[in-house]
This record gives C-alpha cells, structure tokens and sequence, in this order.
C-alpha cells in the first residue's frame, strides 16, 4: 500500500473483473425501531439491508459498498473503516486512522451510542434522508461529528497533536471545524454541515441542530472559557453566528443569519443582527428535534409576500 492509499476490502467475486459481488435482495425494515430492540445492532440491520437493496440496484456501487458496509461485522468497524478512507493522507495513513478509530470506539461505548443516536437523529429530522446508510455513507455532517469524537478522547489522554491534525484533515475533508476541546453531546444533527465551526471551549447539548454556516465563536479578545454553551434540544439556523461565553438555553430557537451576543432563555427564540428575543414558548416541543424554523416569524415581523 502506498502513503495515502486507501483500505480496500474487495469481495471474492471481483476475480471476475466485471462481476458485482454476489448479494441477496433484501427488505428494509419499517422505521422506527421496536422499543425492545437494542438501537445499536437495530440500526446497523437496517444499514445492512440497505446496502444490500442498493447493491443489487446499483451494480456501479456493489463493490463500494460491500467493501464500506457488508463485509464488516459491526457499525463500530464499518464506521472507522469509512472515517478511514474518507480522512487518509499522505501522512496519515489510512491504517493508521483505522485502528485509531477502531481503538477508541471500542474504549469507549459512549462514543458507539452518540454514533447511532445521531444516526436516528438524522434519519428522524432531516426529509432528504433515505435511510441510515445515506447518512453513514454521505453525511458529511454526521462523519465530522464522529471524527471529532475522536479527536476529543485524545485531546484528552494529551495526545494533542494528534488531535489538532485529524481536526485539520476534517476540516480540510469535510469543511466542518470543530476543536478538539470543545464537548459535543449526542443525537446531533449538522444538516448540510458546510462551514460549521465550533470553538475551543464551546459546549453543544444532546439533541441539538445545526444548519450550515454556524459559528459557534468566541468575540476575538477573551481568554480562557470563551465560546457559547448550547443547551439540550436547540436548533440554529443557517448562517447564525453565537459569539461569547453566553449560554442558549434548553429548547432555544436561533434564527438564520442571527448574531448572538447574549444568552438566550430557555424555550426562547433570538432573530436578527444584533438578536433580539421574540418570547418564550410553552410545551414540550423542543425546535433541535421538531426542526421547526419559521414558528415565530409572525412575531417578529409583518412583512408578507
């Protein structure tokens, strides 16, 4: 293998050089999953059946995904295996990241539960996703957050370097930044993902989501604690900026193109630039995981097409 070669794992029947592997249709099962159900190896079963269904409608991608997903035994080890070649460089090598990633999911089952909650996660909130492999395969969002994971226990166990490099190659890879340091809960959706970038100190709660072109940043002049602290179940539009130790509150809606200079409460919801708070909201709704973005827009403002 060359320096940045990526891992291949070809089935039998490539021997025959235009061959598809041999893979048997399947059906995919209803979503969601029973409650007596183990969500972990419920969802990769249906990872399974998917890749299969599309393999055997797509012979151009049997090959891509037998080696990805129906050749390894668990989500754990597809999922590194992918992180791997997705991430691999000249320098870092592709076997090097797979048994990084392999390592730490298997540390760490925290790590493995956030995975497959933002796995539901996705495939609840987000429409244009057709199904848990969509998303393990092609959601950039979703495989920044599963690096960053990563990078977070070794910037932990002071394996710094190692830390801010795989940051460096996620950003360079997937245009999402995310520092090492910063703690990111789970059931987190980055729909879209593009220019996401999430600060040092920055604390993101369970159940959160965050539109593309979010800045979660400090205000250039702190030190020391100086991002913004996103409590459970928000949801930020696109191109919000939130600069600061301030915190936004469980629940919180942050408009699209906002800037955050202050916290926001609970249940709450901040438009504009510099945002302003438009009420609180009463219920169980929680805007991180319904994805409703235009609720308030009869509060703020009387402008109709």
């Amino acid at each position: 293998m060359t320096a940045g070669q990526p891992l291949r794992t070809d089935p039998p029947s490539q021997q025959r050089r235009h061959a598809p592997p041999a893979l048997h249709p399947a059906v995919v099962p209803s979503y969601p999953p029973p409650e007596s159900d183990n969500d972990e190896s419920w969802v990769w079963s249906q990872i399974k059946a998917e890749a299969r269904r599309d393999a055997d409608a797509e012979p151009a991608l049997a090959s891509f995904l037998y080696a990805t997903v129906l050749s390894h035994p668990s989500l754990d080890r597809s999922l590194s295996f992918h992180l791997a070649n997705k991430l691999c460089s000249s320098t870092l090598l592709s076997t090097l990241l797979y048994d990084l990633f392999v390592g730490s999911l298997a540390a760490h089952p925290t790590i493995r539960a956030a995975a497959v909650a933002d796995l539901l996660a996705v495939r609840s909130r987000d429409p244009a996703c057709a199904g848990f492999s969509h998303c393990l395969l092609n959601y950039k969002g979703f495989l920044a957050v599963q690096a960053h994971r990563v990078a977070h226990v070794l910037w932990a166990q002071n394996r710094r370097a190692l830390a801010l490099a795989l940051q460096s190659r996620v950003a360079e890879v997937f245009a999402v930044d995310i520092h090492p340091a910063a703690a990111i809960g789970k059931g987190i959706l980055l729909d879209h993902a593009t220019g996401v970038v999430i600060g040092e100190t920055a604390v993101v709660g369970d159940n959160v989501s965050i539109l593309h072109h979010v800045t979660l940043g400090g205000t250039g002049k702190a030190v020391g604690d100086r991002h913004p602290k996103i409590g459970d179940g928000v949801l930020i539009g696109a191109g919000a900026t939130i600069l600061g130790n301030v915190l936004i509150g469980a629940g919180a809606k942050i408009g699209a193109g906002s800037v955050v200079l202050i916290d926001v409460p609970p249940r709450s919801t901040a438009v504009g630039n510099p945002a302003r708070l438009i009420g609180g909201k009463k219920g169980d709704d929680m805007p991180g995981e319904s994805m409703d973005h235009t609720s308030f827009i009869q509060q703020w403002s009387d402008y109709t097409i």
